[in-house]
């Protein structure tokens, strides 16, 4: 052995500078109730037509489908999309993982913008590639901003669309422009996961784009409102190029049988995905109302989630409301992992824990102030 070879294994550049996703916490004080708001999680839970397709999934000896065919066919049927062009995933974000494992690597550079999901910069770290972060204007990613980061080394760009965490979007004639600019080469990732909750006209997921582009693919997820957080299922469509090499990467059984069956059901379930839209419709504008009666700032969003923003005065941090409302049993999210310390992510959820947020926040704040 060589006298300049490591005493141990020892990862290859890059693994090491990553900070390991940290997904929101879930416990609060001692012998409260919890009401868990911190990871954008479906307050209706999961459909109950998909409850029961998990329960009767049947034997737990045999291997899943590896090809997930049920699921695709499920997900051509309800969009009009080919299943040939669909690929499963253990979430989307295993998919975000093999996108840059199979498109980019050392030398290479993978583009996200500033607030951008953590997810994007360990997939490119974990690819041997370079993160590139593009900086947005008012916590939305900013078209001209990633188009000028963008250099010959660029081999895939992530967007999220609606972002998390800020809960902002891109219309659909700004993603246009997007992947008109872009080298034929670099490929178009738009990860989708709260498409279902966006209720504006000039929003579109991706669907079309990626039907007329070879350089684009669109992630969607079933964590969201579908509520199948814990089972971890997403799927991508895109190009057959692509999608064969993210079939040669990918694990050969990396979706559960109980997670095909839930998904399947809950994607034929839409009217439990028109009741958690309308429950996100009633109480977004509701909470957003209320939160900016308090005095705080609320990042305008089209998710089921807002950023809120605190002031910097002793006491009344974004950091002192956290802990105020843990204690409580209210658990949000801290955002200083993306840049953001003086803000809290926190999900709208049922009516009881949405009106207990305010009247907690209403107590943390006091009247002198901050009121409305």
């Amino acid at each position: 052995m060589s006298a300049t070879s490591p005493s141990r294994p020892v990862p290859r550049p890059g693994v090491q500078a990553i900070e390991a996703y940290v997904p929101g916490k879930a416990q609060a004080g001692a012998g409260v109730k919890v009401h868990k708001l911190s990871a954008n999680e479906n307050p209706l839970g999961a459909s109950p037509k998909a409850i029961e397709a998990f329960r009767d999934a049947g034997a737990l000896e045999l291997y899943p489908d590896g090809s997930s065919t049920k699921l695709r066919a499920a997900i051509g049927a309800a969009y009009g999309l080919d299943p040939a062009r669909i690929v499963c995933g253990t979430g989307s974000d295993e998919l975000l993982m093999l996108t840059a494992l199979a498109f980019a690597g050392p030398g290479d550079e993978v583009l996200y913008s500033q607030y951008g999901f953590l997810v994007y910069r360990i997939a490119a770290l974990a690819a041997g590639a370079t993160p590139v972060i593009a900086p947005e204007t008012n916590l939305t990613s900013d078209v001209d901003a990633l188009l000028a980061a963008v250099t010959e080394k660029t081999r895939v760009v992530f967007l999220a669309n609606p972002n998390n965490p800020t809960g902002t979007y891109l219309p659909f004639d700004e993603i246009k422009r997007l992947q008109k600019g872009l080298p034929p080469h670099v490929l178009l990732a738009l990860d989708a996961a709260y498409a279902e909750y966006v209720r504006r006209n000039d929003y579109e997921a991706g669907i079309e784009l990626v039907a007329t582009s070879p350089n684009v693919v669109m992630l969607r997820t079933f964590s969201k409102i579908h509520g199948l957080a814990a089972l971890r299922v997403g799927w991508m469509y895109g190009p057959a190029e692509v999608i064969d090499a993210i079939n040669r990467i990918r694990g050969a059984f990396n979706v559960s049988a109980p997670g095909i069956a839930a998904a399947v059901a809950a994607i034929e379930d839409a009217s439990h995905v028109e009741r958690a839209v309308a429950h996100n419709e009633q109480w977004l504008p509701w909470m957003t109302a209320a939160l900016t009666g308090l005095g705080l700032t609320v990042t305008p969003s089209v998710t089921n989630f807002v950023l809120v923003h605190f002031p910097e005065t002793p006491g009344k941090t974004a950091r002192d409301a956290d802990a105020f409302l843990m204690e409580r049993g209210l658990i949000l999210r801290r955002m200083d992992s993306y840049g953001l310390p003086g803000a809290l992510r926190l999900t709208i959820g049922t009516q009881e824990a949405n009106e207990l947020l305010v009247a907690t926040l209403t107590e943390f704040l006091g009247s002198a102030g901050h009121g409305a």
